[in-house]
């Protein structure tokens, strides 16, 4: 049995006709609870993440500037980040999701979790939000698991086009948290090499596979299975934290890598065990 986590709240952080808006989630929504009903999954409630919570990944000054901003009516926090009046709140339940579904995965009752939220998270860092990102997601699931629950080998695996710069920052001295990354490069943001591999405690236990605009898919698959294989081993992960954007996708217009929904169907191969899917 699979939780699934949705609620139209998340269709409330207004961005306009900016590419990061709610028209991106409404197909899916649609399409989930249609799953949902047909394979009996679980629609568990859960509370936003108080405010106090962020502060385990976010610097409180960064916390209260997106609290201040969206309280003043929104604006552009950067040159492609929007808020609305209701984005803090949003962002806060995007991430309670997360640690919900992170408590409800560890604590054995069910084995698997998605959460479709918007904002996503994953290039936001301690002190700074970018490329869409206000909260980061999965690194709170992360040190949520951590923190809260005693574990010591987690794993967060992004397969969205962009490298999620955010996370690897947050977890890059920290030796409990491997993080697998492959994405389009050179490409926003600019980081994600080969040789960016975590530094200190956390030294070894970040992986970047950078894959080149017309890469065939065949071979990006072999690449994303060789390399997850490889630090799954090493890691030996207690939880498995899937950052999963699909703007892969042939079809995505910022993006345009080459994949269909058949080869995003071969990743979710990950997805066994205890495992957390999160969208970003």
């Amino acid at each position: 049995m699979t939780l699934i986590y949705h609620d139209p709240l998340f269709l409330e952080h207004d961005t306009g006709d900016h590419p990061e808006n709610a028209g991106r989630i409404i197909p899916a929504a649609r399409h989930l609870n249609l799953v949902a009903m047909h394979f009996g999954c679980i629609r568990p409630s859960w509370e936003p993440l108080d405010p106090g919570m962020l502060t385990r990944i976010h610097s409180s000054a960064y916390v209260d500037s997106i609290r201040h901003l969206a309280e003043s009516g929104g604006g552009i926090l950067d040159h492609d980040t929007v808020l609305s009046t209701r984005s803090f709140e949003v962002a806060r339940g995007a991430a309670g999701a997360v640690c919900d579904a992170v408590n409800k995965v560890i604590a054995g009752g069910e084995r698997h979790a998605f959460c479709l939220i918007r904002p996503p998270g994953h290039h936001a860092s301690q002190n700074k939000g970018m490329g869409f990102c206000l909260f980061n997601n999965v690194a709170l699931g992360a040190r949520r698991a951590i923190d809260q629950h005693g574990l010591d080998r987690v794993l967060i695996v992004d397969w969205d086009v962009h490298h999620g710069n955010g996370t690897q920052e947050i977890f890059w001295e920290d030796g409990r948290v491997g993080f697998f990354s492959i994405h389009r490069y050179p490409f926003y943001p600019g980081t994600g090499a080969a040789d960016e591999i975590g530094a200190g405690a956390g030294l070894g236990t970040k992986l970047n596979v950078p894959i080149t605009f017309g890469t065939p898919r065949t071979e990006y698959l072999q690449q994303f299975n060789r390399g997850l294989e490889w630090l799954a081993g090493k890691i030996r992960p207690q939880l498995i934290i899937i950052s999963a954007g699909f703007d892969a996708h042939r079809l995505d217009p910022l993006a345009r890598i080459s994949h269909t929904a058949d080869h995003f169907q071969a990743g979710w191969g990950w997805a066994g065990g205890s495992c957390l899917v999160s969208a970003w």
